[in-house]
């Protein structure tokens, strides 16, 4: 089992989505392990993208992860990383293959819903800007089993 870091972006709360995206998540058969409604500060959107701080387009993503609410997520299961990233589909919405995420529901490059750490040692590091360690410590649900 590996863990995930996922978050619904101010765009997909604003849309009424999150529930949706949840949805979606579960029914893969990830277990949902953490989840919060956070306003991402300056401080936190700078740690959470620093390896694009150089990029031109940096400006821009500390504008939109900070605009409004999102829910940030852990989520647990088999591949955990790679299930998520393939349920999200590609950045590009006009892109992305229906049956995603992206694909049926976001707009744009910048408004494309939702966020999905690109590897294990992203989403430790993800879960940690955004989770206390006594909130990641909490344990995995008990699910029934099928």
């Amino acid at each position: 089992m590996s863990r995930t870091f996922v978050m619904v972006k101010p765009d997909g709360v604003r849309r009424g989505l999150v529930g949706r995206i949840v949805a979606r998540l579960e029914a893969k058969g990830l277990a949902l392990t953490a989840l919060k409604l956070v306003a991402v500060s300056p401080a936190m959107a700078a740690q959470h993208y620093e390896e694009h701080r150089d990029k031109p387009f940096y400006p821009e993503l500390v504008q939109f992860i900070t605009a409004g609410p999102a829910v940030a997520m852990v989520w647990e299961g088999r591949e955990a990383v790679a299930v998520v990233r393939g349920l999200m589909g590609v950045t590009d919405p006009a892109k992305a293959a229906p049956g995603t995420i992206r694909g049926d529901w976001a707009l744009s490059i910048t408004e494309n819903l939702v966020h999905g750490a690109d590897g294990e040692a992203s989403a430790d590091r993800e879960m940690r800007i955004y989770f206390s360690d006594a909130e990641l410590s909490a344990g995995t649900p008990r699910r029934p089993r099928d």
